[in-house]
């Protein structure tokens, strides 16, 4: 009875190891290109794409790294900042165009027959939440849906399904890509800004995830009460049919 507690030596418990969480992900990515400024390009175009890719969304947070790099930017705004603004912004803005444009390109080869590749059967909500939302904005969806996480990678699929010109879906695609990374960027200094300006030195995680949830709520008020997206929506059907 005195042996139970023994194990022959040599032999290890093995521990099972812990999946990453998405947490430990991203302070992952944020502390190698802080450490590697030169890997900040790739690893935003890495991470922009997989976002922006049908399949991939969900295993990629873009915008969160995007936002808390735009913290370390060095940039006029942000003169103190540890990384240069240009490799972010130019691989956030690549990343995100080749995503939305490969998705858009399966969506127009395949068409229908997705609705029941097993990825789409195991989420079923996923191709009609991107139609629905195209139906409501039309063109427009491939602009709009570049800020919607939750149909942002379904939306270049859905227009590719339902056969968009490609003309069009480029300068939806380009242009809101364009205004995408810089503003999430703009938005992680304008949070470094606001600690300065409060002095909140201690307890930065807390400070930060308040101002970006009072932030995010606000900003989702205003596109509601002011109708932002339907105003777009009008603004781009005038011009896609100026005879109406």
């Amino acid at each position: 009875m005195a042996f139970q507690g023994l194990r022959p030596i040599g032999i290890h418990r093995r521990e099972r190891a812990k999946p990453l969480s998405m947490h430990s992900f991203v302070h992952a990515c944020v502390a190698f290109i802080k450490l590697h400024g030169a890997w900040a390009g790739p690893v935003m175009f890495v991470v922009s794409f997989g976002e922006s890719f049908v399949g991939l969304s969900l295993l990629f947070p873009g915008t969160t790294i995007m936002v808390i790099a735009g913290t370390l930017v060095r940039w006029p705004f942000n003169p103190h900042g540890v990384l240069s603004v240009w490799p972010l912004m130019i691989g956030g803005i690549l990343g995100a165009v080749f995503g939305d444009s490969i998705s858009f390109a399966i969506g127009r080869r395949f068409g229908r027959y997705l609705e029941k590749y097993w990825y789409f059967v195991r989420n079923p909500d996923f191709l009609p939440r991107g139609y629905r939302f195209f139906e409501r904005y039309g063109m427009a969806s491939v602009f709009v849906g570049r800020f919607f996480g939750p149909v942002r990678a379904a939306i270049p699929l859905v227009a590719g399904i339902l056969e968009m010109p490609w003309r069009l879906f480029w300068i939806a695609n380009v242009g809101s890509a364009l205004i995408w990374a810089p503003a999430l960027l703009l938005v992680g200094t304008s949070f470094r800004m606001t600690l300065r300006a409060l002095g909140l030195r201690h307890g930065e995680q807390l400070g930060f995830s308040a101002i970006a949830l009072i932030a995010l709520m606000a900003l989702i008020w205003a596109a509601r009460q002011y109708k932002w997206i339907e105003r777009l929506h009008r603004i781009w059907n005038k011009r896609r049919n100026p005879a109406q």
